[in-house]
């Protein structure tokens, strides 16, 4: 299946990764897909409260 995402590592504590790994079974995501709802979820709060983020090649 082709993608246009990009691969990243990512490094979490333990806790935090068996923690994330909880939530995301009750909402039945995958891990991954959690991630990405947090994410998301984050620049939404952080937007709606600072304004739009406007990167370099959008301008």
């Amino acid at each position: 299946m082709a993608t246009n995402k990009i691969q990243t590592g990512l490094r979490l504590q333990p806790l935090a990764l068996g923690k994330i790994t909880a939530i995301a079974k009750q909402e039945h995501r995958s891990l991954n897909a959690q991630i990405e709802y947090a994410v998301q979820k984050c620049i939404d709060e952080y937007e709606a409260t600072h304004g739009e983020i406007v990167l370099p090649e959008e301008q």
